[in-house]
């Protein structure tokens, strides 16, 4: 059984924030595959279905991004999966606006529902399909930059910005279908950028975002 979490804060306030892009994805791949997001499970959404044969729990945690860990710890043990199993989908603030990139362990990059996972679950190594939203324009200093991230996340896409996003979802969608049928190294072959991708250095930090709690 595999478990994909899209990451998020809940009510209609926060729902069309940059920062919510990772509900974006997992609703998107619910309505592609007919899973409803209709239980509840603890402090989540969840929705239950299958994949080419293979059982998947769909889940939006309805605590706040910096509690995200304690739904997750939560909804790994209720199922006996192991993290190994486990799929996040999340914001990227250092990949360009849709961007998509698939990677497995490493470090929170600053990213506090991710840093809450890790925490709560004693594991880094889980799958995470990062969705880019890009940067605000750098401020001055480094106190204004970061007001300008929490600013920047916490507001809704632009109308150009939306129309980029709701490209890259069926893309998402896509990444998340290879890695349930195909495996992560299938997965990041095809949907990674290039090694000759422009952005490519970028990729090495995540972001440094302070979501709301």
């Amino acid at each position: 059984m595999k478990l994909i979490v899209g990451l998020g804060n809940p009510g209609q306030t926060y729902a069309n924030d940059r920062h919510n892009v990772g509900f974006m994805c997992i609703n998107h791949f619910a309505k592609a595959n007919r899973i409803p997001l209709d239980m509840k499970k603890g402090n989540a959404r969840i929705g239950m279905g299958e994949v080419d044969g293979i059982p998947l729990v769909l889940a939006r945690p309805q605590t706040y991004m910096n509690a995200s860990g304690e739904a997750v710890r939560a909804l790994l043990k209720k199922l006996k999966v192991n993290t190994e199993d486990l799929i996040v989908i999340h914001d990227d603030l250092d990949l360009p606006l849709g961007r998509i990139r698939v990677r497995k362990g490493g470090s929170s990059g600053g990213h506090n529902g991710i840093q809450s996972i890790i925490r709560e679950t004693g594991s880094a190594d889980f799958i995470r399909v990062r969705i880019g939203i890009g940067r605000p324009a750098r401020a001055e200093d480094a106190m204004r930059r970061g007001k300008d991230v929490i600013d920047y996340v916490l507001t809704d896409f632009t109308p150009e910005e939306r129309r980029t996003i709701d490209e890259a979802l069926p893309k998402a969608t896509e990444a998340l279908h290879c890695l349930i049928s195909e495996g992560l190294v299938a997965a990041m072959n095809r949907h990674n950028p290039s090694p000759h991708s422009p952005d490519r250095g970028r990729l090495k930090s995540s972001s440094s975002d302070q979501p709301a709690s």
